[in-house]
């Protein structure tokens, strides 16, 4: 641990606030607004009375602040800068090197006015915005914690234990999309569909998770009586 870092870390908890900063218009106008933490998650950076914050992963954050273009964030551990990038001219909040502090680093891409992450999409019921963002990170990492078949499924049934059968379909048919070949998202779209009495998509998907698990019982015993009924 580097004795300056050490020394913000101390006056951080020791006063608990920002030193008086003067932030420009100008400043300001140019650095406020959303940086990609990761491909589902920004820092907000926004001015009250003059006095920097930040809102991350739903926590407000008032960083200590060292000078106009300087602050540490003590809920991450970091200091932080703006800077430009010379030749694209987009916006980044770069971290301060414990080594190099004079180093120029560009961390977290400044997002355009009105971005919103694929789970924010997902969160306001904007199911189409939702699955385009995670389509995307499919596209760059298939493996990506963000795209997590489980997590999906578990909260579909989160939606189905409150009853909410049609926000529940939306989040098993995004689920479906980015996982086409897995019998279980099918299987509990069809237990959605079900129980929001749409008898047709449910026989309709539990005919589809038997393409993936050919001794799914439930599916067999379901398909089995919807047919009888056809007849």
């Amino acid at each position: 641990m580097k004795t300056k870092f050490l020394l913000l870390l101390i006056a951080t908890l020791i006063f608990g606030c920002s030193k008086s900063v003067e932030y420009s218009e100008a400043f300001k106008k140019e650095t406020e607004g959303g940086y990609l933490y990761n491909q589902d998650d920004l820092i907000e950076v926004y001015y009250e009375n003059n006095k920097l914050f930040l809102n991350w992963r739903g926590g407000k954050i008032e960083p200590v602040a060292i000078e106009e273009n300087e602050f540490f964030v003590a809920d991450m551990y970091k200091k932080f800068r703006f800077v430009e990038h010379p030749e694209t001219k987009k916006w980044y909040l770069s971290i301060i090197s414990e080594e190099d502090d004079g180093k120029v680093t560009y961390d977290y891409l400044k997002a355009p006015e009105g971005y919103k992450t694929p789970s924010l999409h997902l969160k306001e019921g904007n199911y189409e915005k939702a699955l385009a963002g995670y389509l995307e990170i499919k596209k760059q990492d298939s493996t990506s914690a963000f795209i997590n078949e489980w997590d999906f499924n578990s909260m579909g049934y989160k939606h189905i234990r409150k009853k909410e059968y049609e926000k529940a379909i939306g989040v098993l048919k995004l689920n479906a999309a980015l996982h086409p070949n897995s019998a279980n998202v099918y299987d509990s779209m069809a237990e959605a569909y079900l129980l929001n009495g749409d008898s047709l998509e449910a026989y309709t998907n539990y005919k589809k998770t038997l393409e993936y698990n050919s001794g799914n019982k439930r599916a067999k015993n379901y398909i089995k009586a919807f047919e009888k009924t056809q007849n």
